[in-house]
């Protein structure tokens, strides 16, 4: 039986830090440290922090390229596990997993409720002037975007809401990363004194995207967002395999700066929570 651990850092921006650990009694099964880290376990449910930069469904062989790739794995070839929500693949956070189709039908009428709150971390752009307000905005298909999925603001679209509260504004020296051109000369890509806010978000509805665009909506689009920041073309430099060190560097992140840091529902009865830490470190060292 695996033992889990956590240890929490706190942090003067809202309990940032957060390293879990796992511990076994034996040398046999699967690596956790490279799987996932688990938030909670039972008989049906599995509640994941999922990494940055993974997929939640398969898109090639590799038994480690997907979270529910790594959860069978995890559970063992008889599993059917099923995922209850899922996170674009640069976003990290809470993943709610069913053991059982029968426990997975159970939560997805659940979800289907909309009785379900999921609060988000996100660091935006700039310095967002009200500390607390609702993004009311319908969402629907960017018919101008070279991007296919991409979507934005349209006033034919489905109504999203999204409620936001500043949980810190902060500010970074001036970026001027040194990269090599393509002459072999040095060149700065930027030099001014960037600002940043820490946002923490209740999405009312579940669109595609939401929050992302709502952020990029209101002009405070999240760090390192390669489709709703400033330049959509890096997205598709990214997809082409050709995103140059100095596109990296307008990044700033090589992941978009959002973390699905808290899932609250009633579980038969019973009001549950689970809640997993954000590691925006890599932003706060460049910065």
């Amino acid at each position: 039986m695996r033992e889990i651990a956590s240890v929490t850092i706190n942090s003067t921006i809202n309990h940032l830090f957060h390293f879990s650990f796992t511990t076994t009694n034996d040398n046999s099964g699967p690596n956790l440290d490279k799987l996932f880290d688990i938030i909670h376990e039972d008989d049906d449910l599995l509640v994941i922090n999922k990494p940055a930069d993974l997929v939640c469904h398969p898109t090639k062989g590799d038994v480690y390229s997907s979270l529910i790739s790594r959860v069978r794995l995890y559970l063992g070839a008889a599993a059917k596990p099923s995922l209850v929500n899922r996170l674009d693949r640069e976003t990290s956070g809470v993943t709610v997993v069913a053991k059982t189709p029968a426990v997975a039908g159970e939560l997805g009428r659940l979800w289907e409720t909309r009785m379900v709150e999921k609060e988000y971390l996100a660091i935006v752009h700039g310095h967002v002037r009200e500390d607390h307000g609702l993004i009311d905005a319908p969402l629907g298909k960017d018919e101008r975007s070279a991007v296919a999925i991409k979507d934005c603001v349209r006033p034919d679209g489905a109504a999203a809401q999204t409620e936001f509260w500043v949980e810190r504004r902060f500010a970074g020296k001036p970026l001027t990363p040194v990269l090599s051109s393509s002459d072999g000369e040095n060149k700065d890509v930027a030099k001014r004194l960037v600002e940043f806010t820490l946002l923490r978000l209740l999405p009312r509805t579940g669109r595609k995207h939401q929050i992302r665009i709502h952020l990029a909506h209101i002009g405070h689009p999240i760090v390192g967002d390669k489709i709703y920041g400033a330049d959509e073309t890096l997205y598709l430099a990214l997809v082409e395999r050709r995103l140059t060190d100095e596109q990296r560097a307008q990044l700033i992140l090589p992941n978009h700066a959002l973390h699905a840091s808290a899932v609250r529902f009633v579980w038969r009865g019973t009001p549950v929570g689970f809640r997993c830490a954000a590691d925006f470190r890599p932003l706060l060292d460049v910065i």
